[in-house]
């Protein structure tokens, strides 16, 4: 009886987790109040871009009220040094979408839990961690708010190759040290400018609260809880055979399956906050998904209402500088918004070819996943965001005015 009963929980057990593996329902565009046919211009533009040889493929979701209302690739995932066609379910580098999908996401889980708030100071976390100092000898303490806006003065990047020679790799610890220590190049708050420094402070900090990496943090509270199958930091098995491969290598063969930033691979051996997830387009129309439903997904939270609202509003204290904790909203950075969507519109970009933009008013996801850095770090996607976020957006029938 005891082994009936057994067998029947792990039936049950397995139903549960089948269904919550499941990816968003795929319907029309017409289901969702949009127009197919306007749709093609999102095909057309994709397609010219690569005949043009801008990028090697791609491929494109849309999500509509929670639910799948476009998914398509296109072009190839791979072209040297053999041909392999794009499928929807290949598997990207993600680069600095790491930022706002695993990284900022993870901070607002702990400030949610009440581990972390936003005004407290790095050196508390990181006891080194030196604050801007001005000519004057004014000082100023890095916040964590301040990292998850790139309003912390830090540089953009660091050294990789003298980082490498001080301290071996990897090295997270030494990179850290680095970070620390490094000349600030303006007072907190006062400006914007883009940091994988501080996504990289970001990452000790959450590493340092949880005692977790960052990875196993990232799985546990966000995308096993999704259900999210094939999103992952140095991916393996079934994922990794779906990855498609970035930058041909000096002295031979792909970067597939490891991380293409340098910071990230090199010194933090592929966990980085700043850059190394993996993930295809099905699993992120899932988080889209949990995002615009106030982040919970097929019955399963990962964040309340208002910390999804949080993660896309601009801070007051940096208004005029268009960042929100984790995303953004009017920097230069932003022009994968495209033209059309609403005010509230907020998104993020990848080096690699990569673009996630969801507009809260419309509750409208587009996710673009190129492999633009493929085969020699060439090819241009910057253009190609804009355009096909506004096919997008053109094709809503039903949008709020």
């Amino acid at each position: 009886m005891k082994r009936i009963y057994f067998l029947i929980g792990c039936v049950l057990l397995g139903t549960v987790l089948s269904a919550s593996a499941q990816p968003l329902l795929k319907v029309s565009p017409e289901e969702v109040g949009m127009d197919s046919r306007r749709l093609v211009y999102a095909d057309r533009v994709i397609e010219k871009a690569i005949a043009e040889k801008q990028i090697p493929g791609a491929v494109l979701a849309v999500v509509r009220n929670g639910k799948m209302a476009y998914l398509k690739a296109y072009g190839n995932k791979q072209v040297y040094p053999s041909i392999l066609k794009m499928e929807t379910s290949t598997v990207f580098d993600l680069a600095s979408l790491t930022k706002p999908l695993a990284t900022a996401l993870s901070a607002m889980v702990l400030v949610e839990q009440g581990e972390i708030r936003f005004l407290d100071k790095v050196n508390d976390f990181i006891p080194d961690f030196q604050p801007w100092v001005g000519e004057d000898g004014k000082k100023k303490d890095i916040r964590v708010i301040d990292l998850l806006t790139h309003t912390s003065g830090l540089p953009p990047y660091a050294p990789v190759t003298e980082l490498q020679q001080k301290y071996g790799s990897p090295n997270p610890d030494g990179l850290i040290d680095y970070i620390s220590t490094c000349p600030r190049d303006f007072e907190p708050q006062t400006d914007f400018q883009y940091s994988c420094l501080n996504y990289i402070t970001l990452q000790r900090i959450i590493e340092k609260v949880s005692k977790k990496n960052l990875r196993d943090f990232a799985k546990q509270n966000i995308y096993t809880v999704l259900g999210m199958k094939h999103t992952d930091f140095t991916p393996a098995g079934e994922t990794f055979r779906r990855v498609a491969p970035t930058e041909k290598l000096a002295q031979g063969g792909l970067l597939r399956g490891i991380v293409h930033d340098p910071l990230a691979r090199v010194m933090n051996g592929g966990i980085s906050g700043n850059a190394g997830l993996f993930s295809d387009a099905d699993d992120i129309a899932i988080l889209a998904a949990a995002l615009q439903n106030g982040g919970q997904y097929n019955g399963k939270r990962i964040l309340s209402p208002l910390g999804v609202k949080t993660m896309r509003t601009v801070p007051r204290h940096v208004a005029s500088l268009g960042r929100t904790p984790g995303w953004d909203i009017f920097t230069a950075y932003a022009s994968n918004n495209g033209d059309l969507l609403g005010p509230n519109t907020y998104g993020h970009t990848g080096y690699t070819g990569t673009s996630v933009v969801i507009d809260p008013d419309n509750d409208v996801a587009v996710i673009l996943l190129t492999n633009r850095a493929h085969p020699d770090d060439g090819g241009e996607a910057v253009r190609l965001r804009s355009l096909v976020a506004n096919a997008v957006a053109a094709s809503i029938v039903d949008a709020k005015r």
